[in-house]
């Protein structure tokens, strides 16, 4: 399960606990040197003594992170563990272990990459492909950096689904019951409200039509407050969910192609992205670079490709047949965009969590 977790491109393709191995500060390495006045090859060097790299919200089944983790063990030695958590979560977390990091890097919604280094948790790190990388999906210093895009779709388990909505007008006139996610510290959850939003007619300043929405599934007990986990949608705990085309295409695939339908409505859509960041107390510091470095390389992107994610650097690489064969028609995004107002969209999803509780959990 990934805690389900914004930006500028139309879409084409469509995260255990740390090791229990605690490290005191005696053992902790001497801190990175600045990483603009290390060369690649110094930095491969240092990632290879250092022998590890713990990750948060980036698990085996989310974008496909499972053949990253592989190829970086395999490549340069690197032992992996992730703890799954929220964008949100991943941040305190850098925050408050900062005497005994257990994490090196973590995989945030875009908006949160600017919190986090608002928060001075994060250190900067530059890839080779940064060229590639389009200004808008990168922090000009380096400290977070967006390596690929998705969009909100649904997901129906058509074993308990006869009539897949293929709209949120669909979905509103159903009696199916809806599974969003943790509106709290989630960014899937809180970008699948923006994209309820759009289809309804309201920006990213006023969340008034989807608060209403929701609150009238509530109302109806049609809001299922179960996570939309591959676990869950296996077990047949959910009806619809509201998650990333490629969350919903992967976990279809893995589950049974033929069980479950993934649809991007029709009335509207938000696409988003998912960005690097490297935290400022991590004890492998350089194979938090080394992963960054990878994840925006040729064969890191590819990786992320055949998760079903777009991979930002997508005009610079040549996507494999087999994996456009897996995708949805680009029909479907008609009408799925990127959020048009980042301030405002900033100041709102900031303001969800307490929204959500005071205009829609209530009523349940």
């Amino acid at each position: 399960m990934r805690y389900s977790r914004f930006l500028l491109a139309a879409p084409l393709i469509a995260l255990a606990a740390c090791s229990g191995q605690s490290e005191t500060a005696a053992q902790q390495p001497a801190a990175a040197a600045p990483a603009a006045t290390l060369t690649l090859e110094q930095i491969i060097e240092k990632a290879r003594a250092e022998g590890r790299i713990n990750s948060v919200g980036m698990p085996d089944t989310w974008a496909n992170w499972k053949e990253t983790w592989q190829d970086l063990a395999q490549e340069y030695g690197l032992q992996h563990q992730d703890t799954d958590m929220s964008s949100a979560q991943e941040i305190a977390k850098f925050a408050a272990e900062k005497d005994n990091a257990t994490a090196d890097i973590g995989d945030v919604g875009a908006t949160f990459g600017p919190i986090a280094l608002e928060k001075e948790v994060v250190q900067p790190y530059k890839p080779t492909t940064w060229d590639q990388i389009p200004d808008w999906a990168k922090d000009a210093d380096g400290n977070w950096v967006i390596a690929y895009t998705g969009t909100i779709a649904f997901i129906a388990d058509k074993q308990k689904v006869t009539d897949v909505p293929k709209s949120w007008a669909d979905l509103k006139n159903s009696s199916y019951r809806i599974t969003v996610g943790d509106v709290s510290s989630a960014s899937q959850a809180v970008n699948g409200v923006l994209a309820a939003n759009y289809a309804l007619g309201g920006t990213e300043a006023d969340l008034t039509p989807a608060m209403d929405y929701f609150a009238d599934l509530a109302k109806q007990k049609r809001l299922a407050m179960v996570d939309p986990s591959l676990a869950n949608l296996e077990k047949g705990e959910v009806e619809v969910a509201v998650v990333w085309d490629f969350n919903g295409l992967n976990y279809r695939d893995q589950i049974d192609a033929n069980r479950f339908e993934v649809v991007i409505p029709s009335d509207g859509s938000v696409t988003s992205g998912y960005a690097t960041i490297i935290n400022k107390y991590a004890k492998h510091p350089h194979a938090a670079m080394l992963t960054r470095e990878f994840i925006l390389s040729d064969k890191g992107q590819l990786n992320l490709a055949r998760g079903y994610a777009r991979p930002i650097r997508i005009e610079s690489l040549t996507i494999p047949a087999e994996v456009q064969a897996k995708l949805l028609p680009q029909v479907q995004y008609a009408k799925a965009r990127p959020v048009a107002d980042m301030a405002a969209w900033e100041k709102s999803a900031k303001a969800l969590p307490s929204l959500w509780q005071q205009k829609v959990l209530i009523n349940q």
